[in-house]
Protein backbone atom coordinates (compact mmCIF):
# COMPACT_ATOMS: atom_id res chain seq x y z
CA UNK A 1 0.00 0.00 0.00
CA UNK A 2 1.06 3.34 -0.56
CA UNK A 3 2.10 5.70 1.71
CA UNK A 4 -0.75 6.73 3.67
CA UNK A 5 -0.79 10.32 5.47
CA UNK A 6 -2.05 11.24 9.07
CA UNK A 7 -0.11 8.55 11.13
CA UNK A 8 -0.25 8.97 14.19
CA UNK A 9 3.54 8.75 14.45
CA UNK A 10 3.34 11.74 11.82
CA UNK A 11 1.09 13.53 14.02
CA UNK A 12 2.89 13.40 17.19
CA UNK A 13 6.49 12.97 16.03
CA UNK A 14 8.25 13.58 19.55
CA UNK A 15 5.82 11.51 21.24
CA UNK A 16 7.16 8.25 19.61
CA UNK A 17 7.83 6.41 23.25
CA UNK A 18 4.66 7.21 24.94
CA UNK A 19 2.33 6.01 21.80
CA UNK A 20 4.42 2.73 22.02
CA UNK A 21 3.80 2.83 25.73
CA UNK A 22 0.33 3.57 25.84
CA UNK A 23 -0.40 1.25 23.14
CA UNK A 24 1.68 -1.76 25.01
CA UNK A 25 -0.27 -0.84 28.30
CA UNK A 26 -3.28 0.92 27.74
CA UNK A 27 -6.48 -0.84 26.49
CA UNK A 28 -8.89 1.80 25.85
CA UNK A 29 -5.61 4.23 24.09
CA UNK A 30 -4.82 0.72 21.73
CA UNK A 31 -8.49 1.00 20.80
CA UNK A 32 -8.57 4.37 20.17
CA UNK A 33 -5.09 3.87 18.16
CA UNK A 34 -6.85 1.54 16.21
CA UNK A 35 -10.24 3.25 14.97
CA UNK A 36 -8.06 5.91 14.49
CA UNK A 37 -5.62 4.08 11.80
CA UNK A 38 -8.76 2.48 10.47
CA UNK A 39 -10.67 5.77 9.64
CA UNK A 40 -7.72 7.42 8.84
CA UNK A 41 -7.38 4.55 5.99
CA UNK A 42 -10.66 4.66 4.96
CA UNK A 43 -10.24 8.47 4.48
CA UNK A 44 -6.84 7.53 2.43
CA UNK A 45 -9.09 4.91 0.50
CA UNK A 46 -11.75 7.81 -0.20
CA UNK A 47 -9.07 10.50 -1.40
CA UNK A 48 -7.18 8.14 -3.69
CA UNK A 49 -10.28 6.88 -5.37
CA UNK A 50 -10.28 3.63 -4.31
CA UNK A 51 -13.23 3.79 -2.46
CA UNK A 52 -16.30 5.62 -3.48
CA UNK A 53 -18.18 7.70 -0.61
CA UNK A 54 -20.14 11.28 -0.51
CA UNK A 55 -18.83 14.49 0.09
CA UNK A 56 -20.67 14.66 3.08
CA UNK A 57 -19.57 10.95 4.08
CA UNK A 58 -15.73 12.06 3.72
CA UNK A 59 -16.41 15.48 6.15
CA UNK A 60 -18.13 12.54 8.51
CA UNK A 61 -14.89 10.23 8.57
CA UNK A 62 -12.71 13.66 8.61
CA UNK A 63 -14.75 14.53 12.08
CA UNK A 64 -14.10 11.26 13.33
CA UNK A 65 -10.09 11.06 13.00
CA UNK A 66 -10.13 14.42 14.49
CA UNK A 67 -12.18 13.22 17.49
CA UNK A 68 -10.18 10.46 17.83
CA UNK A 69 -6.64 12.66 17.33
CA UNK A 70 -7.88 14.80 20.05
CA UNK A 71 -8.59 12.08 22.47
CA UNK A 72 -5.47 10.57 21.91
CA UNK A 73 -3.76 14.17 22.35
CA UNK A 74 -5.06 14.18 25.86
CA UNK A 75 -4.09 11.35 26.94
CA UNK A 76 -0.29 11.45 25.54
CA UNK A 77 -0.38 15.05 27.25
CA UNK A 78 -1.47 13.33 30.38
CA UNK A 79 0.62 10.58 30.37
Amino acid sequence: MSHVPHELHEEFPDAADALHALKTTNTHFTRLADDYHAVNREIHRVETQVAPASDEALEELKKKRLHLKDEIAAMLAAA
